[in-house]
């Protein structure tokens, strides 16, 4: 045998590969990361022939790319490359078993939602009101922080009496499932519709009677990307560090509120949330500046046992 010859488990491999290529029609670099992801997993194996490895032998492997840095995310990838090689191996070369049934990634550690503190969010609101659209974007602002919109529910936002009531001080918004919600806007976020209002009136186009309450230059609804890139801007130019983004001020609303009020049903209403358990990692942001305030003011915190 020649020193190049092609191991067992390289010509399976191949024929995998071009299986793939061939009677799947799968892409080019598709085949391309089935191919790393494999020959990982054939480097791994050594010595054992594939049809002899077992679940545990797997777990092994895992573990191993788990030590060196390797992401649930980038395993969880992996170990789907193994299970359809495995299943080609069962199918077409007789194969005892698909050693990969039952073979999971480690879940990936929960991150916890990034909030900006209150003296970062008031910054914000700082946004100086000389034009129409600086005075559209203050009042946009002061609404995602005043009542804790998603991104969809501000830009689908109309100007009429049954989406918002600046009298009574609430918004109607459709969220995630259709489902419809009422939360309150404070009264900073009031003033500022109100001023944005007549600058709203003077951008729409005679005739288009768009409904929009944020409309840009065009007189049309302001979208998605407009209202980020608005964002990004008025961070930057007011010297906030944080990432803004549309979330981080609803995830502030949300952090901030229940630091204050300590209410978890009520920021659940408010959010729109269909499970507690999803407002409750905002409990883990309450804790987490608890434990700040105890690590950097007790005077046994950092004391070594």
């Amino acid at each position: 045998m020649g020193s190049n010859e092609p191991s067992p488990a390289e010509r399976h491999l191949q024929d995998f590969l071009d299986h793939l290529t061939g009677e799947r029609r799968l892409a080019a670099l598709t085949a391309v990361s089935y191919r790393r992801d494999i020959e990982e997993f054939i480097k791994l194996a050594g010595d054992t022939p594939l049809d002899q490895l077992q679940i545990h032998h797997l777990r092994r492997f895992v573990a191993q790319l788990h030590g060196r840095g390797l992401s649930s995310k980038s395993l969880a990838r992996m170990i789907s490359a193994w299970r359809g090689f495995y299943r080609f191996l069962v199918k077409k070369c007789k194969f005892p078993h698909n050693p990969c049934i039952g073979l999971r990634a480690p879940k990936a550690a929960k991150l916890l939602p990034q909030a900006l503190s209150p003296d970062e969010s008031g910054h914000l609101m700082e946004v100086a009101e000389d034009d129409a659209l600086a005075i559209r974007d203050k009042a946009m602002l002061e609404l995602f922080y005043s009542s804790g919109l998603r991104l969809a529910e501000l830009v689908a936002l109309d100007w009429h009496p049954d989406a918002i009531d600046l009298n009574a001080g609430n918004v109607r918004v459709s969220g995630k499932g259709s489902k419809t919600r009422e939360v309150p806007v404070g009264k900073f976020a009031i003033a500022a519709i109100r001023a944005w209002l007549p600058h709203r009136e003077n951008l729409i186009l005679s005739g288009t009677r768009e409904k929009a309450l944020f409309v840009g230059k065009t007189g049309r609804r302001l979208g998605a990307r407009a209202i980020q890139y608005r964002l990004v801007h008025w961070a930057l130019k007011l010297g906030i560090s944080a990432k803004v983004h549309p979330h981080i001020l609803r995830h502030s609303f949300a952090s901030h509120l229940l630091q204050s009020s300590g209410d978890l049903r009520a920021v659940q209403e408010m959010l729109g949330h269909a499970n507690i358990s999803t407002t409750q990692i905002y409990t883990h942001l309450d804790f987490q500046r608890l434990a700040e305030v105890y690590d950097a003011a007790h005077p046994r915190a950092k004391r070594k046992i």
